[in-house]
């Protein structure tokens, strides 16, 4: 390909409207252009990247048995209905009408389409397992759509469904889909961390995440050096180790106490001249018509992933004011568990070692202090309530946690029957009973990865491309091409690379040296060429892109070292 040829040319000043590396070197170096917030157009180097990553994507499913369709984006509402996802979605889904008033939804997943496909096609056990996926766009509403492809509102996605007879042929495909990720990220030139994580809106027993550590990462790892736990701050345990109860200060009498005006842990840890750690904050939710009380440190936040599990997977909703005052007697800010009567108080396990702590008084203006479980008031259940934070103890181990910013590429799921006993998917087993299906689900980010590459993968002069999803491969960059010594050299060594099945892209445009250079280091492809005077000697000059590396090559020898060079990039 001729860079003077190529739609459209790089840019030199960096966007304005992007914020995140990827997102500026993507516009700068010409892959892709926003229409509208969160929606963009792939230009052609771009859509060679994204070309080179489904081809991964797809050799690999493929290989553990996966077909490949295509279902359609624009979605009848009635079958998420069937599931009752119309209404969870909300305001993320896409919702639209037909000219005849029928409701349709702009596909931002699709479990319920393709539960709906197998349903009407498999009657019998002998038709199963199957594994199925698709390369396809994906839309979602997001509130703040940013990062460029990072947090878009239409992407593309590659999603996988198995479909078993039982669990254990779940857990075989989960774990062949698994490994099939693996490989799929490695081969995309990512180092990755594969961690625990919550279901959420897909639903199912249980669920990783593919994750890359990266400092613009919107999403927080939560993992051990000591024993590799990982998992995604929603998902995260937090150990039970923790420190004694004080032995010399004992119980102390509880006291009650005028707090003017202090609502808040900070308002109240200030005025009464104590750690925020000694507060016990006192939650007032909601689960399904029933008031739960859930107590947390001071200093602490309450992960509601892991209240709702505490409330046999329930969701929990914070009460109305309205709700509080008519449960507790007092306004918000001064709820505590002293007094609460005919409600579940849920404390998270960090309560169990602590003495003489600060909690509401169920009254206006005022706290208790010295409140000590058991003597003044009753836990229904310990368990772990917080959000995990930075040296919290290991759930595993005697080691310490440790969070990171990182990009999710993929996420699998173990979906059980989830859909199919909603939506009526069944087989006939060998006595002719009807049985659910048994399924899972398994996505990947295809643009997202892309972003995540540059996001890992660039220094200040642009974008580093790792060889198995570059645009190109090789990039002879002909200095001066009116010298016709140089560019009689340059489209000669052109034409020997592809002859020998190498992709290269020469810029042999009529600009100035440093421009050149500077595109070349932008757009990042692996070897770069460089056609210029010393060029006389028959020495040719090669540059590794990845680690800026510069020899001079015999032309007669150029393809062999040239593809040596993209072994190690």
């Amino acid at each position: 390909m001729k860079l003077s040829h190529l739609f459209p040319p790089t840019l030199f000043e960096e966007p304005q409207e992007a914020e995140v590396v990827s997102h500026k070197l993507m516009i700068r170096a010409g892959l892709i252009r926003m229409l509208a917030s969160g929606i963009y157009s792939f230009l052609p180097l771009g859509k060679r990247v994204l070309d080179k990553v489904s081809k991964i994507i797809k050799e690999e499913m493929d290989d553990i048995g996966g077909q490949d369709l295509l279902m359609p984006a624009l979605h009848p509402a009635e079958l998420w209905q069937e599931t009752g996802r119309w209404q969870d979605y909300g305001p993320d889904m896409f919702k639209l009408k037909d000219r005849k008033g029928r409701d349709f939804g702009l596909g931002p997943t699709h479990e319920e389409i393709i539960t709906h496909l197998v349903r009407n096609e498999v009657r019998s056990y002998r038709q199963l397992p199957l594994m199925l996926y698709q390369i396809q766009v994906k839309f979602r509403d997001e509130p703040r759509p940013r990062f460029g492809i990072l947090r878009g509102r239409e992407f593309i996605m590659k999603d996988a469904y198995s479909f078993d007879l039982d669990k254990e042929g779940l857990d075989e495909n989960y774990e062949k889909a698994y490994q099939a990720y693996c490989r799929i990220f490695a081969r995309c030139g990512l180092d990755f961390v594969a961690c625990e994580a919550e279901s959420g809106l897909i639903g199912g027993d249980a669920s990783h995440e593919f994750m890359v550590l990266a400092s613009n990462g919107e999403d927080r790892v939560v993992g051990c050096d000591s024993c590799g736990y990982a998992a995604n701050l929603e998902k995260a345990e937090v150990g039970t180790k923790c420190e004694m109860r004080n032995a010399k200060c004992g119980m102390r009498n509880l006291e009650l106490l005028p707090t003017p005006g202090m609502k808040t842990v900070g308002e109240v840890s200030g005025f009464l001249k104590v750690s925020p750690s000694n507060l016990v904050k006192t939650l007032i939710y909601e689960v399904e018509g029933k008031v739960v009380a859930a107590l947390i440190k001071g200093d602490q936040e309450i992960n509601e992933s892991k209240l709702a599990k505490a409330c046999q997977g329930k969701k929990p909703t914070l009460a109305s004011p309205e709700t509080i005052k008519e449960v507790t007697g007092a306004p918000v800010g001064f709820a505590g568990p002293i007094g609460l009567s005919n409600i579940r108080i849920i404390a998270d396990n960090s309560l169990r070692s602590g003495d003489n702590f600060v909690v509401g008084a169920n009254k206006e203006d005022t706290h208790y202090i010295n409140a000590n479980v058991e003597r003044d008031f009753k836990v229904d259940l310990f368990c772990d309530l917080k959000v995990a934070r930075d040296g919290d103890p290991c759930p595993r181990c005697e080691g310490s946690l440790k969070i990171s910013p990182a990009i999710e590429l993929g996420h699998v799921f173990k979906l059980g029957t989830k859909y199919s006993e909603k939506m009526k998917a069944t087989y006939k087993d060998e006595k002719g009973e009807d049985k659910p299906i048994i399924m899972g689900c398994y996505g990947i980010g295809v643009t997202r990865i892309i972003a995540a590459v540059i996001e890992v993968s660039h220094d200040h002069n642009g974008i580093i491309w790792p060889a198995q999803i570059a645009p190109y491969q090789v990039h002879i960059i002909c200095v001066n091409t009116a010298d016709s010594f140089q560019s009689e050299l340059a489209f000669q060594i052109y034409k020997e690379l592809k002859e020998e099945g190498f992709e290269v892209l020469i810029d042999d445009r009529d600009e100035r040296p440093g421009r050149k250079f500077k595109d070349a280091d932008l757009i990042g492809i692996p070897v770069q060429v460089t056609i210029g005077k010393k060029s006389v000697s028959g020495q040719i000059e090669l540059t590794l892109r990845k680690t800026g590396e510069k020899l001079f090559w015999p032309k007669e020898n150029l393809v062999s070292k040239i593809r040596e060079m993209l072994t190690v990039t």
